[in-house]
């Protein structure tokens, strides 16, 4: 028997409710601005614990930076974190200035008390991570910033699982191949002339004109500006093809040479 929408029986059966809750978050502490230290650190925990990581949801804590840490270059840490299989959702304290910066990357903006956060295992403690934040350019409101890419670094030998490069301030060329498990990090573009098996993140400090082109796409992870796109959404019809990636009006574009 067919029930009438707008009966009152009908009007009773309510699709959703929304109710206020807490949860225990795991949390990244920002001791300094140092992307660099930050990538270097993030990825030895990783190593060391990899489920504990994966596709775990995270808060960005601004509490402990010092002032005048200058801006924090959200578009490199979430690529970061999401590089690594987490989901950045939010930022707890820092300036309006990083608040805006967050937004403009899509996280939200937490009260101290929205949720009880636990320091992720065997947060950053050394030395170098309390090391002064390298100080950066500000950025326009709600949009990141963008660099010219300067220069490139070129490596000739393959590179293996558990390696990590990163071209700074502008592109990177790979001329062998990426295994799964290796890292490549560019300021600017990324070029792979051989597979790529591995995880490439062209645009670490937020240049969306970035690319990444490569002769045979097998990757684990593709990321520009922070956009990105893990193994299981790239096309099937796409991989092991000769393809180039860019964005698109903030959409992460796959398309063959």
């Amino acid at each position: 028997m067919a029930v009438n929408p707008s009966s009152p029986a009908s009007a009773l059966t309510a699709a959703f409710e929304l109710k206020a809750s807490s949860f225990t978050l795991p949390v990244i502490r920002l001791l300094a601005g140092s992307m660099e230290a930050v990538a270097e650190q993030l990825g030895t925990k990783v190593e060391q614990a990899p489920e504990f990581f994966r596709n775990t949801p995270v808060v960005i804590d601004l509490t402990a930076l010092p002032p005048g840490a200058g801006e924090v270059e959200f578009p490199v840490l979430v690529g970061l974190l999401r590089g690594y299989g987490m989901i950045p959702f939010g930022v707890r304290g820092g300036t309006q200035s990083q608040h805006a910066a967050a937004e403009a990357m899509e996280l939200a903006i937490l009260s101290e008390t929205f949720a009880r956060v636990a320091k992720a295992s065997g947060g950053a403690t050394e030395p170098q991570a309390r090391a002064r934040a390298d100080a950066a350019p500000a950025t326009t409101r709600g949009e990141p910033q963008k660099r010219p890419s300067q220069g490139f670094t070129l490596v000739t030998r393959p590179v293996r699982s558990g390696q990590r490069i990163y071209a700074a301030g502008g592109d990177l060329s790979v001329v062998a191949a990426v295994s799964s498990g290796a890292e490549l990090m560019a300021d600017g573009n990324i070029h792979v002339y051989g597979p790529l098996r591995g995880r490439a993140l062209a645009g670490m400090k937020g240049n969306a004109e970035a690319r990444i082109f490569c002769q045979d796409l097998q990757a684990e992870l593709v990321s520009v500006a922070g956009h990105y796109r893990i193994s299981e959404s790239i096309p099937p019809e796409l991989r092991g093809q000769p393809v180039q990636i860019y964005l698109d009006q903030k959409i992460l574009r796959i398309e063959r040479l």
